[in-house]
């Protein structure tokens, strides 16, 4: 059901339409051009959808037509198209009054919907234009699924709740008190703003929370953000857990709406695995890894109660040293869409090194920045050493030197592609582990001026 392949007829097609737009509006060349040259980005990683007059071919590059007159690409991650005569090409971002600020003295611009609208539209104005160019925010909702606007009181408590998120409790005295106050938190968002909207201020508070601890991811937000744009390019969410936190990680983000897409099973002697959920309306992607054994691998995994394993693998020492990622630590990492060679050069020029690409193919590429290492709490040394999970040696570095925390991971993704490469992904979960020195290697790369 989940068997990813590249679709080049499709995004053939797509790239073909952005490429004619460029020619429909006057602010689409320089814009893209700012996009490469201060993101490292490049346009197609940041659409979210196309209004197109003449949409001749869009079946037969793999597109299916909806009753509500929209197309979408069942096999793809390529955006939905609508037809119509008034062409249009819009970017996600973050926030529409960010854009608006930022752009504000570049550009006149037209914004419809008000604060705290779910969906908010920001139209760059040339009387010039021949086709509309802009930016949208959607919050808890989407281009086929627009929400209703919202009223004084409920902003009120759409506010209330972000506040609540951003603000929510890390750390508890175990496991148990952990998964209750938190399922509390979030059903009670649910009920107050709906799930989907929840769902969306929920990750807004997430990759808050693990910028605040990744210079990499700051640096680069703040050449985003410089634009406007924020974390609109994101392409999913990693999470690590402990064997015996791994279903009801799981049962809270099925709260929260997501649904379980393919399991990932990256080898019989891999030692771990992950599920991949997405959000049907909210189009977040979330990678969930855990540490597992191969016969684990064949069954339900995600949904089964684990027993604790008697080794930790890299996913049950990092959270043995951090905490849960839903908790204490924090994301692993957040992937991001990019051009991947100006990327990791741009970054590079800025001080952030990259680790060695894990994934090489022409319709995807990735990689890690260099790992934030983060100090550890003594008595989660002394608990992983009691536990003979870790030796004297290690532990003492642990306390010294810390730990490899987190990344940003650039990716590249062409083709439509949307799946993960399994054999590189069990490379760089090997590759980050804090016990191995080989863990601390980055590479850096020439910047774009050097031979």
């Amino acid at each position: 059901m989940f068997n990813w392949e590249p679709q080049p007829a499709g995004a053939a097609w797509i790239a073909s339409q952005v490429q004619r737009m460029q020619a429909l509006h006057p602010a689409l060349p320089s814009f893209q051009k700012r996009l490469a040259a201060e993101t490292g980005t490049r346009l197609t990683d940041w659409v979210d959808h196309l209004v197109i007059a003449d949409i001749t071919g869009i079946q037969q590059a793999g597109y299916i037509g909806h009753a509500d007159g929209w197309y979408t690409h069942p096999g793809a991650l390529l955006p939905p198209v609508k037809s119509a005569a008034r062409e249009q090409l819009l970017l996600r971002v973050d926030s529409v009054s960010d854009f608006a600020v930022t752009n504000s003295h570049r550009y006149s611009l037209q914004l419809t919907g008000t604060t705290g609208d779910p969906l908010r539209i920001a139209l760059i104005q040339d009387p010039r234009a021949r086709a509309d160019f802009g930016v949208i925010e959607h919050r808890g909702c989407n281009i086929r699924q627009p929400a209703p606007a919202l009223n004084d009181q409920q902003l009120g408590q759409l506010q209330r709740v972000r506040e609540h998120l951003r603000l929510r409790q890390r750390d508890f005295v175990n496991d148990q008190q952990a998964f209750t106050c938190t399922r509390q938190l979030l059903t009670d968002a649910i009920a107050t703003v709906g799930r989907d909207t929840a769902c969306d201020l929920f990750f807004e508070a997430e990759r808050a929370y693990w910028q605040g601890r990744n210079t990499a991811a700051r640096i680069q937000y703040m050449r985003q953000s410089a634009l406007g744009l924020g974390w609109g390019n994101h392409d999913h969410h990693t999470y690590r857990s402990s064997r015996v936190c791994f279903s009801r990680l799981i049962e809270l983000f099925e709260l929260l709406g997501f649904e379980c897409r393919e399991q990932f099973s990256p080898g019989h002697g891999a030692g771990w695995g992950a599920q991949v959920l997405e959000h049907p309306v909210c189009g977040t992607v979330i990678f969930a890894d855990v540490d597992l054994t191969p016969e684990e691998l064949a069954g339900d995994f995600a949904h089964q109660p684990l027993e604790p394993s008697s080794r930790l693998g890299t996913i049950g020492l990092w959270c043995g040293l951090h905490g849960e990622a839903l908790f204490a630590a924090g994301m692993h990492h957040l992937e991001c869409q990019f051009d991947f060679a100006e990327a990791r050069s741009q970054l590079s020029s800025l001080g952030i090194d990259s680790m060695r690409p894990f994934t090489d193919f022409a319709f995807l590429k990735q990689c890690f920045t260099a790992g934030e290492r983060w100090s550890v709490r003594p008595e989660r040394v002394e608990e992983l050493l009691k536990g003979a999970w870790i030796t004297q040696e290690q532990a003492d570095t642990f306390l010294r030197d810390g730990a490899l925390g987190s990344h940003l991971e650039i990716l590249e993704r062409n083709d439509g592609y949307r799946g993960f490469n399994q054999s590189g992904i069990s490379e760089i979960i090997h590759r980050t582990d804090p016990r191995f020195p080989h863990s601390q290697q980055a590479v850096s790369t020439p910047t774009a001026h050097q031979p």
